[in-house]
């Protein structure tokens, strides 16, 4: 690293990105980050394009994508020969995933709103949410062996 390259400390880095030193920790060990230097009592020394790729990989992570696809997202980051229609093939499939997600969660809080508004929320003991918990599981019967 050359002299006139700012370094800055995990702690420095962190609050510059918004992550947690151990966050940092884990994308470096994944090999998100590359080489990062070391001083020489090994405190770990960012530079400036280490910030870069963290407030890339902080951005990514809070559009909900996985660390196989930063590694992906990465490559193609750092290959200015990519086509554009990689990164928009691997946006396309994360979107439909979130999608699928997005539709299963409104699914489970319809179901618990249904039950939720069969329930009475009194001193009484019985209970509509209990019960449909209840039902999505049928013990097998004695005979079914």
């Amino acid at each position: 690293m050359s002299n006139n390259q700012t370094t800055h400390t995990i702690g420095e880095i962190a609050k510059m990105t918004g992550l947690s030193a151990k966050m940092i920790r884990d994308y470096e060990r994944h090999g998100l980050l590359g080489a990062v230097s070391r001083s020489e009592s090994g405190y770990r020394l960012f530079n400036d394009n280490d910030l870069q790729t963290l407030h890339f990989i902080s951005q990514a992570r809070r559009l909900g994508f996985s660390l196989a696809q930063l590694q992906d997202l990465l490559q193609l980051w750092h290959n200015k020969s990519r086509s554009s229609a990689e990164v928009k093939k691997l946006a396309l499939q994360h979107i439909q995933a979130l999608e699928e997600r997005a539709n299963t969660l409104l699914s489970m809080a319809a179901t618990l709103k249904e039950l939720s508004e069969r329930c009475q929320g009194d001193d009484r003991p019985d209970c509509p949410i209990l019960e449909g918990l209840e039902q999505t599981y049928t013990a097998p019967s004695q005979t079914e062996k």
